[in-house]
């Protein structure tokens, strides 16, 4: 494989760590083996070796998004490292080719005496950037990082997100042909991380990446390939889903094993060949004669009980404080708000719960067929559902004049999610769901937060009509 092909090369990779029980075994392993060996004996050992990585090879094609999986200890960070070049290998070797811009661990590469202004100047020089270059892009650096007049503040007084605000925005902004990030996403509030994978996304389109992280959903989101490592060795390289499937079920192995229960792990081999075809089954309403019978999950109560509730902390639309957004401009979205049976916003909310979600917005210049729509995402960015205005109005379309007032509303059944941050977009655009122009789009109009649930996996949990368990004789 020729290097324009590559951009990382690992062969037979290890590094080793001398491991001392006190510190005068330091000293005497300086100098007592040596004198051992001017007089023709065997020096004695004062340490232990510790190999935090060892007989690791892999390659990455330009263009590849590559996941590195494992433990704690496994050894993840040390190999990124020395793909960043912060740490010499043992043995083996690295070749990269091209730019390499790193997320490291937090504040890695940061002056904390300097101000958040100076580091940038100060990582962007380092990476290669002329002074000259970055005058151009520190606004556009400053902008994304949206830490306000904290640019020049010390950076020692900056909280873990400020440390990955700046960090992200100065590796989004130096050309890099390949980003290593390790763990940087899990630390900062939904909006930046929605942003920051806004940008990922964007960069998969023309460069490589490398992603270490313990979010096995992150990983399987965003990889179009995974590496798992444990103790320091290569366990297997291949297909995300089947590498992550088979880690899983390795830990899972390991947490029974620790019981004392045994549990047998089979793997199928086919799925590293394609991706299993699954059966999907479009939702349906029950209906009673012509009216539509809601279907309510007969354990609400239970899934809402008490500590398990599954409640929703909906924050209120702040157009200032909004994501991304864009349009045309022939009519603008003004206000956003989900509220619940009992019509308040910014309210508690709970899963299984019925809910509206409104979106008012005004035209500025005749509109012809406007289409409402939205998504609700996970703080990854996957969209988990969403809707629109276009199939209930397409027979009839709504013509609407310049200053015109609008208000959709979607009425839905709020699903039980699993706790985290999540995010909602809303747009407005015209035409028909082929052949549109996007009038209003903003990303992350509303955020919410969900509590403790009683759901552990998945990404949605759906209200269930009739769960039982029928018994007969054999």
């Amino acid at each position: 494989m020729s290097s324009e092909e590559l951009t990382i090369s690992v062969e037979s990779l290890g590094k080793k760590y001398d491991i001392y029980t006190k510190p005068a075994d330091r000293l005497k392993q300086m100098i007592l083996p040596r004198l051992g060996r001017a007089i023709g004996k065997k020096g004695l050992r004062y340490h232990q070796e510790f190999w935090a990585l060892r007989g690791v090879s892999f390659h990455v094609r330009r263009g590849e998004t590559v996941g590195i999986i494992g433990r704690n200890g496994s050894g993840k960070s040390t190999l990124l490292q020395m793909i960043c070049g912060t740490l010499h290998p043992t043995e083996g070797s690295i070749n990269t080719y091209g730019r390499i811009a790193a997320l490291l661990e937090l504040g890695a590469g940061f002056n904390p005496e300097f101000t958040g202004e100076e580091n940038v100047f100060l990582s962007g020089l380092l990476y290669g950037i002329s002074e000259k270059e970055l005058r151009k892009r520190f606004d556009s650096i400053v902008a994304f990082a949206d830490i306000g007049d904290f640019i020049r503040q010390p950076v020692k007084t900056y909280s873990s997100g400020m440390y990955v605000r700046l960090a992200f925005a100065i590796a989004a902004h130096v050309d890099a042909d390949t980003l290593v990030i390790d763990e940087a996403l899990s630390v900062g509030d939904i909006r930046f991380t929605q942003k920051c994978m806004r940008y990922l996304r964007e960069f998969q389109k023309r460069g490589t990446l490398l992603f270490v992280s313990h979010d096995t959903t992150a990983v399987t989101n965003l990889c179009d390939r995974a590496i798992w490592l444990d103790r320091g060795q290569q366990i297997l390289d291949g297909v995300t889903k089947t590498v992550v499937e088979q880690y899983l079920a390795a830990q899972h192995a390991a947490d029974r094993k620790s019981m004392g229960e045994s549990v047998a792990i089979r793997s199928d081999a086919s799925a590293t060949l394609s991706a299993p075809a699954s059966a999907s089954t479009a939702p349906h309403s029950e209906r009673s004669g012509d009216s539509v019978v809601d279907v309510i999950d007969s354990r609400i109560r239970q899934l809402n009980a008490g500590d398990q509730r599954n409640a929703f902390e909906v924050f209120e639309f702040d157009p200032d404080k909004a994501g991304t957004e864009f349009g045309a401009g022939a009519a603008k979205i003004t206000d956003v708000s989900l509220v619940g049976d009992e019509g308040a916003s910014g309210q508690l909310l709970s899963g299984g719960e019925m809910v509206d979600l409104v979106i008012d917005a005004t035209t500025s210049i005749p509109l012809r067929g406007p289409i409402f729509g939205f998504y609700v995402k996970d703080r990854l960015g996957q969209r988990l559902f969403g809707d629109n205005t276009y199939l209930t109005y397409r027979d009839h379309p709504v013509a609407a004049s310049a200053g015109t007032r609008l208000q959709a509303k979607f009425k839905f059944r709020m699903p039980v999610l699993p706790s985290g941050e999540y995010s909602i977009d809303v747009a407005l655009a015209s035409g028909s769901q082929d052949d549109h122009t996007h009038q209003h789009w903003i990303h992350d109009a509303l955020t919410f937060r969900a509590s403790e649930s009683t759901m552990r996996h998945g990404l949605v949990g759906i209200p269930m009509h009739l769960i039982e368990i029928q018994q007969s004789r054999i």
